[in-house]
């Protein structure tokens, strides 16, 4: 579904992403890892056209997306949930929702799929007419993914969704990732938390320094030393 092929991508004279080569396959929940300033942000702002890369290739379904705008990107379907959320704070929760689906795919189906939203988050819609920055961190981390699933991804991309929340929410969220991969939604994840990548992804990959240094299955992952070596940069 998604070819990264050479990719290279800097800001000013810094290179960030230097010669990465990598294959999302379709129905893959497919993990990032990496350690801090690895690259794994940088990656997935270039697919989404956030970032123009400086070289390489990055195709979905084939087609050529390099260096297209966001705009276009979203309207493919390629859809992230970026680090932090970013919920818009002073608009309601289904406003933010409904922000999700301002894209020409998204927006004939909108109403079926904000009922598909509130029964995988009921909690939002319990707070539909509450303002979003008002929500705890793990609400406006449904708020986030609910947004995008307005938006129709063919593939959702997640930026360190458990980022400063608590076991019990990044549990639940990882309970609502698995269930939609199940139900045939390709999902791009970016993680520090190796062990929680690991055992819920069906492929992984590890950069280093914006390369990719390994890749293969979970398990496989996890019983390699040179992914600890990866991370703590051994």
């Amino acid at each position: 579904m998604l070819e990264i092929a050479g990719l290279e991508v800097a800001y000013g004279q810094t290179q960030v992403i230097r010669d990465l080569s990598v294959t999302v396959r379709e129905r893959d929940l497919f993990g990032l890892l990496g350690a801090n300033n690895a690259g794994k942000s940088t990656l997935i702002n270039a697919i989404s056209g956030v970032v123009p890369p400086r070289g390489g290739r990055i195709s979905f379904e084939g087609a050529n997306i390099t260096g297209a705008p966001p705009d276009q990107i979203v309207e493919l379907g390629i859809i992230q949930v970026p680090e932090g959320r970013l919920v818009f704070p002073e608009m309601t929760v289904l406003d933010n929702l409904v922000m999700g689906a301002i894209s020409n795919r998204a927006r004939r189906d909108r109403d079926r799929r904000m009922k598909d939203v509130f029964a995988i988050f009921p909690r939002l819609e319990q707070r539909r007419a509450q303002t979003a920055g008002t929500l705890s961190g793990g609400e406006q981390q449904m708020l986030a993914i609910g947004r995008a699933l307005l938006a129709q991804p063919r593939l959702l991309m997640l930026d360190e969704p458990s980022l400063g929340l608590s076991p019990l929410i990044v549990q639940s969220i990882f309970k609502v990732l698995d269930d939609l991969h199940k139900n045939g939604l390709t999902i791009l994840l970016v993680e520090q938390n190796l062990n929680l990548t690991v055992s819920h992804a069906t492929r992984c990959a590890v950069i280093e320094r914006g390369q990719v240094v390994l890749e293969g299955s979970g398990p496989e992952l996890r019983s390699d030393p040179r992914t600890r070596k990866a991370y703590l940069g051994l």
